[in-house]
């Protein structure tokens, strides 16, 4: 059955759950993580990959300028830096990921 009542709930529900603010200081990002946060809108969050292992090792290749930019425009796309754009690209193919 259809109930408008709930349609305006649930769009109520959706305008008021809340987002994450930038906090300037730590006590303020610890005052925020100390209250309810199951009204958190999580939509806003992205998935990050850290980085932990030492990378102690250089790699010096010439390509081609059109290759050149063709990974830093998909790098820019994703917001990281072209050479961990290239470094991932490594890692999935030695990984069988391709």
């Amino acid at each position: 059955m259809f109930c408008a009542a709930g349609i305006v709930e649930a769009v109520a529900d959706e305008s008021m759950r809340k987002r994450v603010p930038r906090p300037k200081s730590d006590k303020e990002a610890e005052d925020f993580l100390d209250q309810d946060l199951s009204g958190l809108d999580f939509a806003q969050f992205k998935p990050v990959r850290f980085e932990f292992e030492k990378k102690d090792a250089r790699v010096n290749m010439r390509l081609p300028e059109t290759l050149l930019a063709a990974v830093k425009k998909r790098a820019h796309a994703r917001r990281i830096p072209y050479q961990r754009f290239i470094r991932e690209a490594l890692e999935r193919a030695v990984a069988g990921r391709e």
